[in-house]
């Protein structure tokens, strides 16, 4: 049995909902009219809805009108790697390349024939190698290419090298770049116009908005030729539908909350994650933090102890009211083995016992210190077990 509070430590999977965030959800709620309705009620209802989506370009740098809202992350990278994705002045694109570490819902959501994707390789802290990038762009010198990295990895927090990425693609002049930045947003900055991105997908869950709500943003004179929702025109034409004005509400209040407080809360979630790698690192010096040396998110550490397996961790850490994960939230609850860990070269023995904290807007020094507690019962027992068979 669980035994007193519980911290809740997988803000990587799904961060609470804010106060802030849940009240204006729930005058979201209480607005009668529809958006597209043009009596007073369907005007509130609207002007509700372009309020919130002001408020999520004014994170992200971008003019209102290149905001699109969907579902969720998996439904804006499915639309954006359909296969519809149009600049212009360059053609359609024929290939597609990808890191090895994408999300599913891109290495599994687009609809490019497999023999017109490249997987790319990345080297052992996570980051993509950008001499495979450019050897494959060169490669693919006469064709169009759509480039898809993510902005940050969910179960290292590892950062990409995004700029540089779409250096690389303009100097190929044919080349589009998008970025899943489903756990970047409202945890980095992120100016979309001065990245250079295409195209950029997000989730609003990661940073404290409800669950089922995210967004499309492209770049100016970039478009989808065809509608991925088709029906009564919302949303541009692109995403038709009635909106989910309640999730569209929230989603526009967390991005205003992240936009203001971005710089002091990096600074405190760093100062937690160091402070439990450390506490970590003194109960198992054998820890390997994975991603370590690359650039990662503030608030996500994802490590392993040689010999210690996750899914005994997980339920150890459960029983003594901590909430973690073992990776991707992604596996309808299972742990295996991680397709990132694999192609950072990490061997199966060890992958097997990766574990992900991350931290967010509730995180606080005592959950730190109720980790350390917890994981210190679970690793002195690994050291008396591997002592005994010595």
């Amino acid at each position: 049995m669980t035994s007193g509070a519980r911290s809740y430590l997988d803000h990587n999977a799904t961060s609470p909902v804010r106060p802030e965030v849940a009240s204006a959800v729930a005058r979201a709620l209480a607005l009668p009219g529809n958006p597209s309705s043009i009596h007073q009620e369907g005007r509130a209802a609207r002007q509700a809805l372009q309020a919130a989506r002001a408020r999520l370009a004014a994170l992200l740098g971008v003019h209102l009108e290149r905001v699109t809202f969907t579902s969720g992350g998996t439904e804006a990278a499915n639309a954006v790697l359909s296969g519809a994705l149009r600049k212009v002045g360059l053609p359609a694109p024929t290939r597609l390349m990808i890191s090895a570490t994408e999300h599913p819902c891109v290495a599994a959501g687009h609809r490019f024939a497999p023999q017109a994707v490249a997987v790319l390789p990345v080297d052992g802290a996570g980051l993509l190698r950008l001499d495979a990038l450019a050897a494959g762009l060169e490669a693919f010198r006469d064709e169009a290419v759509l480039i898809s990295v993510h902005a940050a990895n969910n179960e290292t927090g590892v950062v990409q090298p995004l700029a540089e990425i779409v250096q690389l693609a303009r100097a190929h002049g044919r080349a589009l770049v998008h970025s899943d930045a489903v756990q970047a947003v409202g945890k980095i900055p992120l100016d979309f116009a001065a990245l250079g991105l295409d195209a950029l997908t997000l989730s609003g869950h990661k940073f404290a908005a409800p669950k089922g709500v995210g967004a499309m943003v492209l770049a100016e004179g970039v478009s989808l030729e065809a509608a991925f929702l088709r029906g009564g025109g919302q949303e541009a034409r692109l995403r038709c539908g009635t909106e989910n004005l309640p999730g569209i509400v929230g989603l526009g209040e967390a991005a205003d909350i992240a936009r203001g407080a971005l710089e002091a809360e990096m600074v405190r979630l760093v100062g937690l994650r160091d402070a439990l790698e450390a506490r970590l690192r003194a109960l198992a010096p054998d820890m390997i933090v994975f991603g370590e040396g690359a650039p990662r998110l503030p608030n996500t550490l994802g490590f392993a102890v040689p010999g210690l397996a996750a899914s005994t961790a997980l339920i150890a850490l459960d029983l003594a009211g901590l909430s973690v994960s073992s990776g991707s939230a992604c596996a309808s609850g299972k742990v295996a083995r991680s397709p990132v860990l694999a192609a950072m070269g990490v061997s199966p023995a060890l992958a097997a016992g990766a574990l992900r904290v991350s931290f967010g807007w509730n995180s606080a020094p005592e959950d730190l210190e109720r980790f350390a507690a917890g994981f210190e019962r679970v690793v002195s027992s690994l050291y008396q077990r591997r002592g005994q068979a010595a």
